[in-house]
């Protein structure tokens, strides 16, 4: 198999024109052999895990082929392995899923039951993380040069942790690396140097590192060559927290002095290395952020920026125009393709347009497999669950270097750290190939209706929330007539909208606090996740409820029949985005209410904080 390209340590022996010519060397051998990769990493991972439970219990008796592996081990989604799962969170250490120790649980944004989706990891696998890392400036550096001549200002945040009943970490994969030495002790890298020094992205309170981020990167301005978050909706939340404390932070360049709401010990320290006092800079702030119109001001406040590096696909495309209109139309970059259970890949093409966006798995990462997918038979966005494959579908899945070109698939992955044949949930369609690798683009997560920032809520829980929260109306003879949802991410940060039409067969009127207990009771029946975003993230605003005129659902059906939906086959979508209906649905609101608190959320799971 291609050997990984390796760091050096120090920057005396660092040659970085060799390193990126290893880096892409290392992608070019593994593209050119993807099958013979993929088959030596499935073997490696059934010969290391040979006596586990799971795949005893499955019957594969060590056998390490693809063929007897495909035929006797059943392609799965999370539901089928979360007794396993419970069991290693419990503290059960025997070799269930892996024969290498579970050394923490990696936090999906997707969840089970309301709950986050814990995903078992390795130690060896923060290295493969870091690989994937490795190879991102690499495939950079060859679209824009001179990068390691400046400074990223990347906006990087931990997210709050949990510890099973069996004494294992799970949190989200990124608070996992950040904390990780990999990432703390990082050897010398221009490409990783960074305006935020580690201590202002380790501090767990968001606002005390937000704004110690942000004003390093202020300090920085004339370093800085590109910007960026993970989500295109955490820069944004960046350059609003800009909007609103920009005269705070002027006025501690000026000074040379952070402000004392900053109570952070260590973040003061690692601050007072880079802060000085800056009359001429805090002037420079000053007359940028008090003029009238912020367009462009990532170009006017970092004049040397040459592109936005968040990720902008699927549902964060709702973005685009804003981040566009900040960055005065500078390329927005999205680098690589990863999730909780796996790092998947990077996009050879960066600087294309986010439409365009392709991603190349890389085959060392993982085992891929290869779900067709028909999103016209209800496959995707269906209301149902995923749902066990029958015999015949199982057949069906392919092999990275099998798939068609435009053909749509389901992300099926093989892992070192003990997911076998797992359902990721996420639809790709192939537009490309790297050698004889493909290359996807993401077209979404299966099921998801609504999202903001890494919450995603689908059609089954959106349905089972509303149908709690309207048990308010009963007192008033009133009944939800129809109801539909839109991600309103206008608003910084962006909520949920709820569009309600009301049958009222009372006389008495609602008050505005029912519909605002409404509001907060669809909030306490969503997921974990999106209820972290509330409450711990502040990522997403307060719920809305839009009671729209009767009749309006009928005009939303005239309209869809006026675009040609068949008038025998329309259903009222549960989720809107297209502007136009969007605005047909707001002109005949005639009120609105907001959720008047945060709804319940504890770091956890729910059987967890029983004791």
């Amino acid at each position: 198999m291609p050997e990984a390209p390796k760091n050096t340590l120090k920057p005396s022996d660092y040659n970085l024109a060799e390193k990126n010519k290893k880096s892409l060397q290392f992608i070019e051998d593994v593209t050119s052999n993807a099958d013979e990769v993929q088959k030596k990493v499935l073997e490696e991972i059934l010969s290391r895990n040979a006596h586990v439970e799971y795949l005893q219990r499955h019957g594969l008796n060590g056998q390490t082929n693809r063929e007897t592996f495909k035929k006797v081990m059943p392609v799965i989604n999370y539901d089928d392995i979360q007794p396993d799962i419970n069991r290693i969170a419990n503290g059960d250490a025997s070799p269930i899923l892996c024969s290498k120790p579970i050394s923490e649980f990696l936090t999906s944004s997707g969840t089970s039951g309301g709950e986050r989706k814990l995903m078992p990891t390795i130690v060896e696998e923060l290295g493969r993380r870091s690989l994937l890392y490795s190879l991102l400036m690499p495939v950079m550096s060859q679209f824009v040069p001179g990068l390691e001549k400046g400074k990223g200002m990347y906006f990087l945040f931990i997210k709050s942790e949990a510890k099973t009943p069996g004494g294992l970490v799970a949190r989200p994969v990124l608070t996992s690396y950040y904390k990780s030495t990999h990432f703390k002790d990082r050897p010398y890298d221009p490409y990783t140097n960074y305006t935020s020094p580690n201590e202002t992205i380790l501090c767990p309170d968001s606002y005390q590192s937000m704004y110690s981020q942000m004003l390093c990167g202020l300090c920085q301005h004339n370093e800085v060559l590109r910007v960026g978050a993970v989500f295109a909706s955490g820069f944004i939340r960046a350059i609003r927290f800009l909007e609103k404390y920009w005269k705070f932070l002027a006025n501690d360049i000026r000074t040379g002095i952070i402000d004392p709401q900053i109570t952070d010990p260590s973040i003061r320290e690692a601050v007072m290395k880079i802060l000085k006092p800056d009359a001429k800079l805090a002037d420079f702030i000053e007359a940028e952020c008090s003029n009238e119109s912020w367009q462009g001001i990532i170009t006017r406040l970092w004049p040397n920026t040459k592109y936005v590096d968040v990720i902008v696909t699927g549902t964060m495309s709702q973005y685009i125009p804003t981040l566009d209109y900040y960055s005065n139309g500078l390329p927005l970059v999205c680098t690589m393709y990863a999730s909780s259970e796996c790092y998947f890949g990077v996009n050879l093409n960066p600087i294309s347009k986010p439409s365009e966006v392709s991603y190349t798995l890389i085959p060392t990462m993982a085992y891929f497999e290869f779900l067709p997918v028909n999103r016209n038979n209800g496959v995707v966005n269906s209301v149902s669950r995923p749902k066990s494959l029958k015999e015949k579908e199982q057949q069906e899945l392919v092999d990275l270097v099998d798939v068609k070109l435009d053909q749509e698939y389901e992300l099926v992955v093989t892992t070192y750290a003990g997911l076998y044949r797992y359902r990721v949930g996420d639809v790709l369609r192939v537009v490309g190939f790297k050698n004889k690798a493909p290359q996807f683009s993401f077209i979404c997560r299966k099921n998801v209706v609504l999202s903001i920032d890494s919450d995603k809520t689908d059609e089954v829980e959106l349905q089972s929330a509303v149908k709690n929260a309207v048990n308010h109306l009963i007192p008033f003879d009133a009944t939800l007539a129809e109801y539909t949802s839109y991600a309103d991410t206008t608003t910084i940060p962006g909520h949920y909208v709820l569009f309600w039409e009301l049958s009222l067969d009372g006389s008495t009127p609602i008050p505005p606090s029912v519909f605002e207990d409404c509001c907060l009771t669809v909030e306490e029946s969503l997921n974990s996740v999106y209820r972290q975003g509330r409450v711990s993230d502040k990522s997403i605003g307060p719920l809305e409820i839009k009671v729209v005129e009767p009749g309006t659902f009928d005009k939303l059906m005239d309209y869809a029949i006026s675009l040609g939906a068949s008038i025998n086959q329309y259903k009222t979508p549960r989720c809107v985005k297209f502007a136009p209906i969007v605005e047909l649905l707001n002109s005949r609101a005639v009120s609105c209410y907001f959720s008047p608190k945060c709804p319940r959320w504890v770091p956890g799971h729910k059987q967890w904080n029983k004791n």
